[in-house]
């Protein structure tokens, strides 16, 4: 079982850095971050940044029987929580995003179909921010999409040096409004 609101609000008090917020996302916002996904075609989903999974649940909804979400959390705490949701399609890595290839290799992907991350890159060194970016790129099937969930737009700068075009799109419903990114490969 997912977190509470108020379990949530600890871990983002004592892990703000990673989790990147207080509060879980919003139905609207986990909405925008996976739009523009095709799931009768998406096989492979890569989530980074899955939090306790509350988008995770929503790409699982939608996708197909055979399909898998490779979801990427560094929280002990909150992979725990994903791996309670018990899916079988869903695979938790415990893991830095940077290690997409190992994960997508560990059940025989090329690449992903999609990408989704709710990364707080803002809270990252750059050049690590910028590495797990290019990494996502890199692994991203030709026609995938790469959307991202930011409260800011001050790392927009890292996907436009990787994908180029950049839409973005306001999501007010959500405590606080954010921002989510889509980049087409």
């Amino acid at each position: 079982m997912p977190l509470s609101t108020f379990s949530f609000l600890l871990e983002g008090i004592r892990n703000l850095r990673t989790t990147g917020t207080f509060t879980r996302s919003s139905t609207a916002l986990c909405e925008a971050a996976i739009d523009n996904i095709d799931f009768g075609t998406a096989r492979v989903i890569v989530e980074l940044g899955a939090g306790d999974g509350v988008i995770t649940e929503h790409i699982l909804k939608r996708l197909h029987p055979e399909g898998k979400v490779i979801a990427f959390e560094v929280s002990k705490d909150l992979c725990d929580d994903m791996r309670a949701i018990g899916d079988p399609r869903l695979v938790v890595a415990e893991d830095s995003a940077e290690n997409i290839r190992h994960w997508l290799d560990q059940i025989g992907a090329d690449k992903a179909d999609h990408i989704v991350s709710a990364i707080p890159f803002a809270a990252l060194p750059e050049n690590l921010g910028k590495a797990i970016v290019l990494a996502a790129k890199d692994n991203l099937q030709p026609g995938g999409c790469y959307n991202q969930v930011h409260y800011s737009l001050k790392t927009r700068a890292y996907y436009e040096e990787a994908f180029g075009k950049v839409e973005t799109r306001r999501v007010w419903a959500n405590l606080p409004p954010a921002w989510v990114l889509y980049c087409l490969r």
